[in-house]
């Protein structure tokens, strides 16, 4: 199931993904963390730490966070509280800032395989990376299982990656590795690892719960490892 895409492959579907939701701010009501399973991380205190330069670190927060997050639903099972009690691809299937992404793991015959492993993180590309892909091109990607499979594995982690843990080197369920830098509010992962190459792609809205799966929102896409 898991067919390595080249990032060669992945390169001629976009030349450019400029991202971005226009939006900011986030919920601040409180609430647990959920348990962390597995994962290489960096951990952070409840407390601002200081950088190098002396300046302070956001501390990690226990809600979704990230200036994307209020185009997510207020209310209804697209929201935050609604996606909670709902596997992650049926989760996500009631959010339209992952309306794309749905589509693409339904085509890729995912949505059993994504609803039924427990405890995973799904680094998820909203809307806008998908659409900086030519028609055409992304056409050709949906009706491609194999190299749509690896595309979309490669964004999925073993383990619930809580905040303090996000930032480290994972294993994916393509069997290659994703890494993530960062910490408290603010994560990125190197432009090399993208389709573009051309900037790091950040965590827009991250922290967001489903029944199964923490979910961190993401502004590109994600090029598999070259074979």
């Amino acid at each position: 199931m898991t067919n390595t895409l080249t990032r060669g492959v992945l390169l001629a579907t976009a030349a450019t993904l400029a991202l971005g939701l226009s939006a900011c701010g986030s919920d601040d009501t409180g609430s647990d963390t959920v348990a962390a399973a597995e994962g290489g991380s960096t951990s952070s205190s409840s407390a601002p730490e200081s950088s190098m330069d002396g300046s302070a670190t956001p501390a990690a927060s226990d809600e979704p966070f990230g200036a994307a997050c209020s185009a997510v639903p207020a209310d209804g099972e697209g929201s935050f509280t609604g996606m909670t009690d709902d596997p992650v691809a049926t989760a996500a299937s009631n959010n339209p800032v992952l309306s794309t992404l749905v589509t693409a793991v339904q085509a890729a015959n995912l949505v059993d395989t994504l609803n039924t492993t427990e405890d995973i993180t799904v680094l998820a590309p909203a809307n806008p990376a998908f659409e900086a892909v030519p028609a055409d091109a992304l056409d050709a990607l949906l009706a491609d299982t194999p190299q749509l499979t690896a595309v979309l594995t490669h964004h999925v982690i073993a383990g619930r990656l809580t905040p303090d843990q996000l930032a480290g080197t994972h294993t994916t369920l393509n069997n290659d590795e994703v890494t993530v830098e960062g910490s408290g509010e603010a994560f990125t992962l190197a432009a090399d690892q993208t389709v573009v190459g051309a900037a790091p792609a950040s965590v827009i809205c991250g922290n967001v719960q489903t029944a199964n799966a923490t979910v961190y929102i993401i502004d590109q896409v994600l090029a598999p490892a070259a074979s």
